[in-house]
Formats: C-alpha cells, structure tokens, sequence
C-alpha cells in the first residue's frame, strides 16, 4: 500500500537560498509515515491499546532537487521487506511540478512499551501496511557505516528536555542537530549536504552526557555521538 500526503513548507523549514532543510525534510518523512500508522491502526494514538510503539532505527536520504520555500510537496511512502522483527519504509517527494526531488528509505522496529522490548511482526502488523516491493535505491539494504580510526573535533552536549520525545528518548531528529554542532566551522557553511545517513545504536535520554566526535572519511564527513566515558556508542551519522 502506497501512502501520499501533501505538505506545504514554511519559513521554519528553509535554511541557504530559502530552500528547504535537511532537517525539514526529515521531519516531512517521518509525520507522512507516522500518517499512514494513524491509518491503519499502529499510530500513535494506538499505542494504549496495541502496546506497541515504533522506534527508528536508520535513515538514509537523498536530495535530487532542493525544493525553495512556499512549495506543496507530495510524499509518497510505502513499507516493504517486513521480516521477524524489522521493516523498512521508503519515501519519494515530488515538487509542485510533479519531479521526483527526494528519494529515502528507513528502518524501524516495533518496541512493546510495558517491556522495553522488540515485538514481532506478526500477520496483522503485515497485512495491514500491506508491504509493497518496491525500492528507491537499487540496494535494499543500508551499508554499516565504518567508524573513523582517529577523530579531529570533539563536542560535548547534555541532553535537555526539548529534545525527548514521546518514548522519552532523545527524538531522531536532534541527532542531525547533533551533528550539525559537532562539525567545524568550514564544514558546517557548506550545507545543505545532499546525502544524510543516521544510525541509531543506543537510545539516549534526558540529562545523558554526550561526546560528540567528528572525522572526514574520504569525501564523506562522520558524526560518533557517544556517552561521555566513550563506553556506549548511541549514533553514527555520516554527511556529504
């Protein structure tokens, strides 16, 4: 089943040239998918009765064509490759010309609330997102990020509360905020960056103490945000 939504940007979705944020657009991803939960039973206001919250485990985005301010964007998503415990979700966005200028694929788990633990996909879960097989990227599955041996910039950050979320961990997007803050200063005016890769390890939560560490590997700028003794790697995010 293939989900649409349209969104219209606003002033707080823009960033250089008044063109849309990487930022944004992820947040554009993930209310379309959240929609199509609502849709079918396993949203968010589902979560009393189902027990079962999903949780975000990667992204991988591309940007074909930056859409300027003011557009009405259409997403198109779908899920697909629904196994034991892990699905995946993939997103196109075309502009108001109808062009194909955002293609992203992600990977999620459903995690019961009362436990703490993953749930299965069971043949309910399945039969009502009723998967489709068709992929954005010719690889269906999203390469591991290979950690930098030596790091040039370190930056610490302690958790707040405006960056929890409603399963009262840190909210997927912070992480990019995240990155963003660790990168230097040079690096960082570049943006916007067309391809954004983020990898969930370990939820982090409020008041947690983290060491954000950034590397150039190759052409591809790395993001480790770990716990502050360097014991527990939460995220990897790569930019370029």
């Amino acid at each position: 089943m293939i989900f649409k939504q349209q969104f219209k940007m606003g002033v707080k979705d823009i960033g250089k040239n008044d063109k849309i944020k990487n930022k944004a657009i992820l947040e554009i991803l993930e209310n379309a998918g959240t929609y199509h939960s609502d849709l079918v039973g396993y949203g968010v206001l589902d979560i009393n009765k189902t027990k079962l919250s999903w949780i975000l485990l990667d992204w991988k985005l591309e940007v074909l064509n930056r859409p300027k301010y003011g557009q009405t964007l259409t997403v198109n998503t779908w899920g697909k490759d629904m196994s034991k415990f892990f699905t995946y979700r993939d997103f196109e966005v075309y502009d108001e010309e109808g062009n194909l200028c955002i293609i992203a694929t992600s990977k999620w788990a459903l995690m019961n609330i009362e436990t703490g633990k993953l749930s299965k996909m069971t043949e309910d879960v399945v039969n009502r997102y009723n998967p489709e097989e068709k992929d954005v990227f010719s690889s269906k599955k999203m390469e591991k990020i290979e950690l930098p041996e030596k790091f040039e910039v370190e930056y610490n950050y302690k958790v707040t509360r405006r960056d929890i979320d409603i399963n009262k961990h840190m909210h997927n997007l912070n992480y990019l905020d995240i990155a963003y803050e660790t990168l230097p200063d040079d690096v960082y005016e570049k943006r916007p960056y067309n391809n954004i890769r983020i990898t969930y390890k370990k939820e982090i939560k409020l008041g947690d103490n983290l060491i954000c560490r950034y590397a150039k590997q190759k052409d591809k700028h790395i993001v480790a945000i770990e716990s502050q003794d360097g014991k527990v790697l939460n995220s990897i995010i790569e930019i370029y």
